[in-house]
């Protein structure tokens, strides 16, 4: 939003400096984005007097100037302007001036053999329009040697401010106006309210065969006008801000667009076909010629104004080419409407169609401003360009915009930050527009006038009604309306100046923050980060397959099967991630990339209950080891997977010395080259093992595949415990090596959990290192062999001692396996 410092003062009775209304500007929330001074950039610029124009010597088309400056010197300039003439007045700039319209510095030269000294100057080169038939004409009392910035009042500095989406009526000089008086800056000039006494009926009549299209419009003829140019002010006006002059009708309605914040359209009544312009929909082939000379292509979306013809504006945005007014203009129609903000907004976007008409209409305009902005634009018309008017026409229903909004004292305080007497509150609104309609000590109710569609209305609550979150709490605190109560203590904050609440720390809870993750959350991306380290790489797959691929995998109950799947191989929850990820092998053994390594951290489904749904990360390798000089390539097997199980458990906590395993893995596992990693009897911590023949076939995996199950949400938290002293023994640990031969079916798992059992104070460790099973051993029998660490803590053991140890051992392991010590 632009404006001149001097037309905000049409609006604003104010002595207050340029700095003081930038600073409030700021202060109340209507930042200031930049101030443009066009007096400094033509402060170089003279009023100067052709003492004697005649025809150059050698050129046509240029003549000689003798041009006085107003210092006492004559100058010689050379012009090709061919208005220049004896006696007239114009800008002169010398050397040295910069010229910004078209970006040079003045030199003094010689022009076909006669010196030229400085430059008459057009509007275009001054910056100031797009004129560059002749040079300025000044009129005969414009004094020669004054500035001409200062004569023509240019030194007038521009402002241009940011406004939010809610503050419609802050794009009008009038709505930011008034927030600088009451912000303390001066006093709103009350809008005059003229009387215009109709002549004759109007020509045109609307009709609104689509609500959708407008809520509501006036509209008034013009008869008798001469348009044409407008008035040297007006013209200076729109240049200031970026605006074409274009004709005095359609410029009366630029003016009022940035002044009122209200939009207007003018129709040229000759050229409206039919004596009816109707506001409805368009249909799916029709196009409008606009203003801006393109065409588009309407859809039924879209609202238009339509005479017999056709489209003739798209309602709120733009208007056509066909009706614009132009200088043969006689008899002008002007439009004063309501439209549908989101409407608005939906069509200017979709035919990317940019205007101050819609920048306003899809904020939201003042409702109750149209019949005094018709009479306003009427009465400037004709003082601008002769004329009576017609009766005053209209069509649909003025909208009901009449709410009200209340503000407790204490939460200026207590929402708000700020200790404002209720006083000085009540002042703030009532200079803002806002009627006081009831008050008392707590609190006071007002009327939000017509110009604030930002404030919105009350939001009562039924019985069955509940509020989004973020409003709960308000709402539990008594605040029957509690959007408008917010609005109103905005609106005293802002007004006051956001400068002055004061700056709160917010709470600090400890010196060191909570964790922002919860544990379950920091032992999933600590089992990811595990795995990747081993070599996998990380996935994310679809929580849902084929319905028989995932029969190869668990059961598959009608309770999780899709209703609606995305795609028909996709209708069933998955038993487990470690399908997705061998179904995804597979697919990179197909393009040719046969050994992978993939995890994912993942839901494996049971049921729909939310115990039915488990916290799983899975991997799978296929294929072969990568390959190493220090070792060759082979297939993958269980080990791999249940190394990785492994990992993942000591990562998380779990004490590896508590963990049993068994054989009854889950069916698409290879039955004897699977397991189960428990804690107990009872807790399933992990699955492990090669994929089961028949599910690698079912899926045209050819090469081998491992996969592993780790469980997290049957991972319990690892209990905290103080740290205390570390742990280090003053002594040497020792190891002893033992042999047992035991039957083929006894695991080492019993071997090793015996021999753990022997001495739980000096047995810190036992571990296996062999398995041996050949010709040299009888049958069904076979050797492991396993490795004891004692440490001794409070001297070094004796022989005597260690030997007892040994013994123990033996005998604990013979008693639970039925071994025997091999020699």
């Amino acid at each position: 939003m632009k404006f001149p410092l001097s037309w905000l003062k049409r609006h604003l009775e104010t002595e207050a400096p340029l700095a003081d209304i930038l600073a409030t500007l700021n202060r109340i929330g209507l930042e200031v984005e930049g101030v443009e001074d066009r007096g400094a950039a033509l402060a170089a610029f003279r009023i100067a007097r052709v003492v004697e124009a005649v025809q150059h010597p050698n050129a046509d088309r240029l003549r000689a100037l003798t041009v006085d400056p107003g210092d006492g010197r004559l100058l010689s300039v050379v012009c090709g302007a061919p208005n220049a003439r004896t006696g007239m007045k114009g800008v002169l700039a010398l050397p040295g001036d910069y010229v910004p319209g078209t970006g040079i510095t003045l030199k003094p030269g010689e022009i076909r053999g006669v010196k030229s000294e400085g430059m008459m100057c057009s509007a275009r080169e001054l910056g100031l329009g797009d004129d560059h038939t002749g040079i300025i004409d000044l009129p005969e009392d414009a004094p020669v040697g004054t500035p001409y910035v200062r004569w023509a009042g240019l030194d007038d500095p521009v402002i241009e401010i940011s406004v939010t989406p809610n503050r419609g009526d802050a794009l009008s000089l009038h709505g930011v106006a008034r927030d600088l008086a009451a912000a303390g800056l001066g006093r709103l000039k009350p809008l005059p309210r003229p009387e215009i006494r109709a002549a004759y009926p109007s020509p045109l009549r609307w009709e609104i065969a689509d609500p959708r299209a407008c809520d509501f419009v006036l509209g008034r003829a013009i008869r008798g006008v001469r348009n044409g140019p407008s008035p040297q002010w007006l013209r200076d006006w729109l240049v200031a801000i970026g605006l074409r002059p274009i004709n005095a009708l359609v410029d009366v309605t630029n003016l009022f667009t940035y002044g009122l914040g209200r939009p207007l359209h003018v129709f040229d009544v000759a050229k409206v076909k039919g004596n009816i312009l109707t506001l409805r929909m368009a249909q799916p082939d029709e196009s409008l010629v606009a203003l801006n000379g393109k065409t588009y292509a309407l859809t039924p979306e879209d609202g238009i104004i339509a005479d017999a013809g056709g489209p003739e504006s798209l309602g709120g945005i733009i208007g056509g080419e066909h009706s614009g007014c132009d200088e043969g203009t006689t008899e002008v129609f002007i439009e004063c409407a309501l439209f549908d903000p989101v409407r608005i907004a939906l069509s200017g976007r979709r035919h990317d169609v940019r205007t101050d008409a819609r920048a306003r209409f899809e904020r939201g305009v003042d409702p109750a401003l149209p019949p005094l902005a018709l009479d306003l634009a009427t009465q400037v018309m004709i003082e601008l360009c002769g004329g009576e008017a017609s009766e005053v026409v209209s069509a649909g229903t003025p909208p009901e915009w009449r709410r009200s909004a209340s503000l407790r004292f204490e939460r200026i305080a207590g929402l708000g930050g700020a200790d404002v007497p209720p006083d000085e509150a009540v002042g703030i609104l009532e200079r803002l527009g806002f009627a006081v309609q009831a008050r008392d000590a707590e609190r006071v109710t007002v009327a939000v006038p017509s110009w604030r569609n930002d404030i919105s209305a009350p939001m009562h609550l039924d019985q069955d009604q509940t509020l989004p979150a973020g409003r709960a709490r308000a709402a539990a605190e008594g605040c029957a309306a509690v959007e408008p109560e917010c609005d109103l203590l905005e609106e005293v904050l802002r007004i006051r100046g956001l400068d002055t609440i004061p700056a709160v720390s917010l709470p600090v809870a400890g010196i060191v923050p909570p964790p922002a993750l919860t544990p379950k959350q920091s032992r999933a991306a600590l089992a990811r980060r595990v795995l990747a380290a081993r070599g996998m790489l990380d996935c994310v797959s679809f929580g849902f397959l084929e319905g028989k691929t995932a029969a190869l995998f668990g059961e598959t109950p009608d309770a999780i099967r899709l209703e609606n799947p995305i795609a028909a191989d996709l209708d069933q929850m998955r038993p487990t991630p470690v399908a997705s990820l061998l179904l995804a092998a597979g697919r990179n053994a197909a393009r040719g990339w046969p050994d992978v390594a993939l995890a994912e951290l993942g839901a494996s489904y049971r049921d729909p209950s939310p115990a039915g749904q488990l916290s799983v990360i899975a991997g799978v390798r296929a294929g072969s080891t990568p390959r190493h000089w220090a070792e060759p390539a082979r297939a993958v097997d269980a080990m791999d997977a249940k190394g990785d199980a492994l990992a993942v458990l000591a990562a998380l906590g779990v004490p590896m010395a508590a963990v049993t395993v068994t054989a009854d893995a889950p069916g698409f596992y290879h039955p004897g080259r699977s397991g189960v990693l428990r804690q107990g009897p009872k807790t399933v911590l992990a699955t492990f093992g090669e994929v089961h023949p028949r599910v690698r076939a079912a899926l045209d995996l050819a090469g081998p595949a491992a996969a592993f199950e780790v469980f997290l949400d049957a991972i319990p938290e690892p209990k905290r415990r103080k740290k205390g002293a570390p742990d280090l023994p003053a002594f040497q640990p020792l190891r002893r090596d033992f042999a047992f031969l035991v039957d083929a079916g006894v695991t080492a798992e019993q071997v090793l959990r015996a021999a753990r059992g022997a001495d739980k104070q000096l047995i810190t460790d036992v571990a296996l290192f062999d398995r041996y099973a050949g010709d040299k051993l009888p049958e069904g029998k076979v050797s492991l062999a396993i490795q004891a660490t004692l440490q001794p803590r409070e001297a070094t053991l004796t022989d005597v001692q260690i030997e007892a140890v040994a013994d123990r051992i033996v005998a604990a392991v013979v008693k639970a396996t039925g071994a025997t010590l091999r020699a």
